[in-house]
């Protein structure tokens, strides 16, 4: 009874406010990106309005200058994967500083911040993936988030204020989806948050918008790093779950679970935003797992089974997701088992027959750089919008996209660099012929419009002002084979050839060292035998990984070499500081040789990290 007037005074209390609300978010009438008649809903979800990564935009510019459309505005950001979203004047991500993580309202016309919510320290600062994975979502004049931890919370938009926040991944613990940190952005719809957890019987989650309680749990299965995804089927508002091992269907309102289909065993993961059209659902996954359209059947039990159209071992995604045009799907198919930190994923961008999986083309090679300036024409990896019948790309290497999107041929109609020098998977935002872009450093707007609908007195920026470098390709240089599980502990095979490769090469190297101090006057001897043997083990130890790899065509890791030449004038001076008396001067003297070994403990992990040579 006590939980039955509560639900019923939230509803009495949020109905004048959501009408309100409603009216502010379609008041737009100034907006010349709109068609005569739409309403408004700005971009306020990772993939827009609709789930779907489409813009109700027009009057997209065909083309850029040769220089590249106009930049409006250019700040530094923070670490982080979070995309922007767009209501009116505002835009609204989360990144991290030293200081902590933090959900940005930004002015969408200038870049500047209007306000900024701390809701946790750091995530990773130095490790692979740092910074927050979720996006804000904006509902009315609520803005809801989540952070890696698994905390989740509410906003008020005009000032930042904290509504409510609980920590699901604690409260419910969850499992499956936070290995590498909790991704899944907030979906909100109805009045209620919906959020996949991974629990026991809280496979999803519903939180009431206005305060954050729990409406409905349910489901067994663990989680995965796609968020949920609204759906209406039949005039039945459902939910989908596209989780760890399963794909499930709940009703919206009550959470019953209607269907489920197993789709794998032990690990897995699935990131990418599966794709709806009544009664078609379409799913795509990493780890070389191709991609398959299934049918809903007529009626919503749990004894009836998805009906199976179609099933390839083509268009894998994994972080970031196709889009349906018009009946074909459009987005990369990646090769890797995962997409890498190290480099540009291999893959393909293709475009397929959404009822029959017919590809209509393709772009790319699919094979890896081996030079830095390689395949740079390749689209490769990214996100994308689907607007004014063209694609808006972004893809790894920081590179803006204007794609005509039609069936007949890859028509690429404008293409400029935009966050060179590092791999960005943060998809783009379009709002009021603005795209928003960021990477771990910078966050970019950039007017895509027609040019004519640009304020002539407005001043503008090039793409040559952006602070920004060229990508360099450093794992196309130094792995020239690498392992396809970066994260998984070697084997046993390995540990053992990579121990014995170590072992040879300071074995080749004292022995090296042996002949050259033989050449010396014996007074020498040890000082060049020492010293040789040290720039050679050291030398070996860091171009073995490249060359032993390349000459064996399997991984071969002989930079812990390094790290032990580093180390071994520590303990000389350590031992000899044990056999005799010293002055102060000398115990300093021999502390020095502590500062040569961090800096290569230093170099070491930063490389290892830049290469994602996690073990």
């Amino acid at each position: 009874m006590v939980r039955l007037l509560e639900t019923l005074l939230c509803v009495l209390w949020l109905t004048p406010l959501s009408h309100a609300q409603e009216k502010s978010s379609r008041s737009d009438s100034g907006n010349p990106f709109l068609p005569a008649g739409a309403v408004s809903d700005g971009w306020t979800s990772v993939r827009g309005p609709h789930f779907d990564g489409h813009s109700a935009e027009v009057q997209i510019a065909d083309t850029w200058p040769s220089e590249g459309p106009p930049v409006l505005w250019t700040r530094e950001l923070g670490q982080g994967y979070s995309a922007f979203t767009a209501n009116g004047n505002r835009i609204f991500t989360q990144a991290q500083s030293l200081g902590g993580q933090y959900v940005y309202c930004l002015d969408a016309e200038t870049g500047e911040t209007i306000w900024s919510y701390r809701y946790d320290w750091p995530y990773e600062a130095v490790g692979v993936y740092p910074g927050p994975r979720a996006t804000p979502t904006i509902s009315g004049d609520r803005v809801y988030f989540a952070g890696p931890s698994g905390l989740a919370g509410c906003l008020t938009i005009d000032k930042g204020r904290l509504v409510w926040s609980v920590n699901v991944v604690e409260k419910y613990a969850g499992d499956g989806g936070v290995g590498f940190g909790y991704s899944c952005s907030p979906i909100v719809s109805d009045g209620l948050v919906f959020l996949p957890v991974g629990g026991n019987s809280a496979s999803l989650v519903a939180l009431d918008a206005a305060t954050g309680n729990e409406v409905w749990a349910a489901g067994d299965d663990p989680g995965s790093y796609s968020p949920v995804f609204p759906i209406t089927y039949q005039d039945r508002k459902l939910l989908v779950g596209y989780l760890q091992n399963s794909l499930v269907i709940h009703d919206r309102v009550s959470g019953e679970l209607l269907l489920r289909k197993d789709l794998s065993s032990g690990y897995d993961e699935h990131s990418a935003w599966p794709i709806y059209r009544e009664p078609y659902l379409w799913i795509a996954a990493p780890f070389r797992s191709g991609s398959t359209l299934l049918r809903l059947p007529e009626t919503l039990e749990r004894t009836n089974a998805f009906e199976q159209v179609w099933s390839l071992r083509i268009m894998s995604n994994d972080v970031v997701s196709s889009v349906l045009v018009d009946g074909y799907l459009y987005g990369f198919d990646i090769f890797d088992a995962q997409a890498k930190t190290q480099r540009p994923s291999r893959g393909k961008f293709r475009c397929l027959d959404f009822l029959t999986g017919a590809e209509k083309w393709e772009q790319g090679s699919g094979v890896a750089q081996r030079r830095p300036d390689d395949n740079l024409d390749e689209i490769g990896q990214a996100g994308i919008i689907a607007v004014d019948g063209k694609l808006l790309l972004l893809n790894e290497r920081g590179e803006l996209i204007l794609l005509r999107a039609t069936p007949e041929e890859c028509d690429i109609l404008a293409r400029t660099t935009v966050l060179g020098g590092e791999l960005t998977w943060t998809p783009p935002a379009l709002h009021r012929g603005r795209v928003y872009v960021r990477n771990h450093s910078r966050a970019v707007c950039i007017y895509v419009g027609d040019p004519e609908l640009l304020e002539p007195e407005r001043e503008v920026l090039r793409v040559e002002d952006i602070p920004q470098t060229k990508y360099f390709d450093l794992a196309a240089k130094i792995l020239v084979v690498e392992p396809d599980y970066l994260f998984d502990v070697p084997s046993d095979r390995w540990l053992w050839e990579w121990y014995l490769a170590c072992l040879g090469t300071l074995a080749g190297s004292g022995l090296i060292a042996f002949v050259v101090s033989m050449c010396v006057p014996k007074p020498r001897r040890e000082s060049i035998r020492r010293w040789t043997f040290r720039i050679v083990a050291f030398t070996a130890g860091a171009v073995g990984t490249t060359l032993l790899s390349s000459l064996k065509n399997d991984f071969v890791f002989t930079w812990p070499v390094c790290l032990f030449v580093a180390f071994e004038p520590v303990v000389s001076a350590a031992v000899g500081r044990k056999k005799s008396e010293e002055r102060t001067s000398q115990k300093w003297k021999d502390r020095l040789v502590l500062l040569p070994f961090l800096a290569v403990c230093l170099a070491y992990f930063l490389l290892c990290r830049r290469l994602s040579l996690v073990f």
